[in-house]
């Protein structure tokens, strides 16, 4: 999440700070900025930079040197991505998550999108992982075959898949001989989009998950992964379930209900900047209880 002034609606990098600190404790492998969840679409070139650098300044000071970051860099052209991804690796990011082009829908065809993701790597610093989000993008979805061939670019890394196909994670992974918890494969990254589908990831195949309520409640996420790694699957899919019904709460309010998750549990969170709208409060209320089950895991844990 990127965190801004309640009343200025400016960055709030110590907020910023906090919560990168936060994740990393709780056990993520890694962060993402400026992805959909960090509003990037509300953010100029200067402030995605702002807040990589301030997530990479926290990380290094509390001696997470090593925890990758992944910075969303998408812009409508080459020329702007390649820019964006040459300033995310001055900003600290190790890796870029690109969506494929889609203002001018009509005109992106497979080739279109083939050679907007090969001229890209081709000049980025940084590895791509491919972001598959047809909400996002006009509904542009990417297939696995188009997934595959992008993948034999040695600087398309992995692909994350919000779309929750986990027919086409699973053929990609495959294709790819995708890194999973047991094996380091090609070391190509198959990830899933969202953490309501963390087991099926597993069992399709996947490398990760890179998900929004990874924000509330990260405990419980790293809990289901390594329960799943350690061979315990009743208990992993068990405990599935109960992050699969509290993310649900988290995904209908997106990302104006994430945050004010957030702060009802951890007292930092605020708001998402406009057009999206405030929340009122019977709505917080309602997210806070629905997630309460999961959230008492969290707290155990």
């Amino acid at each position: 999440m990127t965190f801004f002034d309640a009343e200025t609606e400016e960055l709030d990098i110590p907020t910023i700070k906090k919560h990168a600190e936060r994740l990393a404790r709780d056990g993520l492998a890694g962060l993402v900025t400026m992805g959909s969840n960090g509003e990037a679409v509300h953010c100029t070139r200067e402030e995605k930079m702002a807040v990589t650098q301030a997530t990479r300044e926290a990380l290094d000071a509390t001696g997470f040197t090593k925890m990758p970051i992944v910075v969303g860099a998408t812009e409508g052209s080459v020329k702007g991505t390649i820019e964006l991804c040459k300033e995310s690796a001055k900003a600290g990011g190790d890796y870029v998550l690109l969506l494929p082009p889609s203002y001018f829908r009509t005109h992106m065809d497979e080739e279109a999108i083939t050679g907007y993701f090969t001229a890209v790597a081709d000049g980025s610093p940084l590895p791509l992982v491919l972001y598959n989000y047809p909400g996002a993008v006009a509904g542009i979805d990417m297939d696995s075959d188009l997934l595959i061939k992008l993948a034999e670019h040695p600087n398309i890394v992995g692909t994350k898949f919000t779309c929750g196909n986990t027919g086409k994670l699973t053929r990609v992974a495959l294709a790819t001989n995708a890194k999973t918890p047991s094996s380091e494969g090609s070391g190509y990254m198959a990830f899933g989009g969202m953490c309501d589908f963390e087991v099926q990831t597993l069992a399709s195949g996947g490398s990760g998950i890179i998900a929004g309520g990874a924000n509330v409640m990260p405990k419980v996420c790293v809990k289901v992964w390594n329960l799943y790694a350690e061979g315990k699957t009743d208990e992993a899919i068990a405990l599935q379930k109960v992050l699969a019904r509290g993310d649900w709460y988290l995904t209908k309010a997106a990302i104006a209900g994430t945050k004010q998750a957030i702060q009802s549990y951890f007292g930092y969170g605020g708001y998402p900047r406009r057009p999206l709208k405030r929340l009122e409060k019977a709505k917080v209320a309602t997210i806070a209880d629905g997630i309460k089950e999961v959230m008492e895991v969290e707290k155990s844990l």
